[in-house]
């Protein structure tokens, strides 16, 4: 049985530790002690902004098995329709194949319903082939063609 919920500060090193367990992250995230000031900083602006929710996913003993981020993007294209956008989606390595996976994201787009979003979008790094099949498997097309540009 998982919940889920908003994170909060004290919440941050697992959420850190969860996005480095992975074939991507372990080269571009950082794990120190103390927290690299960055994702502090990141952290602050992500939590003061009523248009964003970094949520966490815990198990029966309250510890932090997944996490996610939902940012609610107004638009004026399709008629001033919000978008709901789904970022850094990591569940622990031992709550894989679970069903978790499926429920936290069943659980975002719910919250991005609650919102008025009208349509739910995620990226996922082409190399991500089992990712790429578990959205698909929720009902999320390859309807676009993302592009990105390093700065």
């Amino acid at each position: 049985m998982f919940s889920f919920r908003k994170a909060c500060r004290s919440d941050l090193p697992a959420i850190i530790d969860l996005l480095v367990d992975d074939m991507l992250g372990q080269s571009r995230e950082v794990v120190s002690d103390p927290i690299d000031p960055r994702y502090e900083q990141a952290f602050a602006a992500i939590a003061a902004d009523q248009n964003q929710l970094l949520a966490v996913a815990v198990d029966r003993e309250d510890k932090i098995v997944g996490c996610l981020q939902l940012s609610f993007i107004p638009g004026l294209s399709r008629t001033g329709m919000w978008r709901g956008q789904i970022e850094s989606v990591r569940v622990a390595a031992s709550e894989r194949g679970t069903g978790l996976g499926s429920q936290f994201i069943e659980w975002a787009v719910e919250r991005a319903s609650e919102r008025g979003c009208q349509l739910v979008q995620l990226t996922s790094d082409k190399g991500r082939s089992d990712a790429i099949r578990f959205y698909e498997k929720l009902g999320f097309t390859a309807s676009h063609e993302g592009l990105k540009r390093s700065l």
